[in-house]
């Protein structure tokens, strides 16, 4: 990608200020949007980004611009600041589910010289705040990109160019009922089967006692209850569905160790075994 592209981030938390960072180390020019002026200057303090500004006008200099914001608030920002728009910038953003919010926006911009590529940056941590921004964690990370017949071929390759920049593990592209029925198992399931299970049992001495099988299953309970209230909800039908999935496995597995089915506890623990192995390559 041309070295001259400008990018533009809205939102500097967790993920937007690990953007910034990276496409600033990759030698862009980077503006930052967010709401406190603290969080400006830290960015700048780091440089992370080359100018920055609680002013949404900013964004009128950019040629990409990234949408690192809750799913509702990017519609709500879009619908007010779109007239800053760069004529032909290109805008995408992070958000975890895609449904409810693709076709929102693409109408939002109808009509404008601008196009909206939908993308999901599978990287994260608990903390959240520019302060924990890192690059790291997009070196195993996977990237992708959720296009619909509204896309051009071009805007998928700059979002597949912006990820390569960042040095995202793997690049995938998917479509709508794709992404949104895989988010729903890998990354939603897994969170409420941590949350569920931390919420199990409320006792304070059990941290005197624990493992490291527990600390891993229960990694992702410390969670941000605003964002991943929100994701739940947008995804609400899907989610509903893998749980009912889970509870049928939970089940099954309930009934071998009642009926002491030893042969069947095996071959359980043999095929999720096989399955798990998958994951190591």
């Amino acid at each position: 990608m041309n070295k001259d592209k400008t990018f533009a981030i809205v939102g500097l938390g967790l993920l937007g200020g690990s953007y910034a960072k990276g496409l600033k180390e990759a030698g862009y020019k980077v503006y930052g949007i967010a709401r406190r002026q603290e969080t400006i200057d830290y960015a700048l303090e780091h440089s992370y980004i080359d100018e920055g500004s609680t002013d949404t006008k900013l964004v009128e200099k950019a040629d990409v611009v990234i949408l690192c914001l809750y799913p509702s608030i990017m519609i709500d920002w879009l619908e007010a600041n779109k007239q800053y728009l760069k004529d032909g910038a290109i805008v995408s953003d992070i958000s975890g589910v895609k449904a409810s919010v693709v076709k929102p926006i693409q109408d939002i911009l109808e009509g404008q010289n601008n196009e909206f590529i939908s993308t999901h940056p599978m990287a994260g941590k608990e903390s959240s705040g520019i302060e924990y921004a890192n690059t790291e964690m997009f070196l195993t990370a996977n990237f992708i990109i959720v296009p619909t017949e509204e896309n051009t071929q071009h805007a998928i390759d700059v979002m597949w160019e912006v990820a390569e920049i960042l040095k995202f593990h793997h690049i995938s592209i998917l479509s709508i009922q794709e992404h949104d029925r895989m988010i729903g198992f890998l990354s939603q399931l897994t969170h409420v089967i941590a949350v569920s299970l931390m919420n199990t049992h409320d006792d304070e001495k059990l941290v005197d006692y624990t493992g490291d099988s527990f600390r891993d299953l229960t990694r992702i309970a410390k969670i941000n209850e605003n964002m991943w209230s929100e994701l739940f909800l947008f995804n609400k039908e899907i989610l509903l569905e893998e749980i009912t999935s889970f509870q049928e496995s939970l089940q099954d597995f309930k009934d071998t160790l009642e009926n002491e089915d030893t042969n069947k506890m095996k071959e359980l623990f043999i095929q999720s075994t096989s399955r798990r192995k998958k994951f190591d390559k």
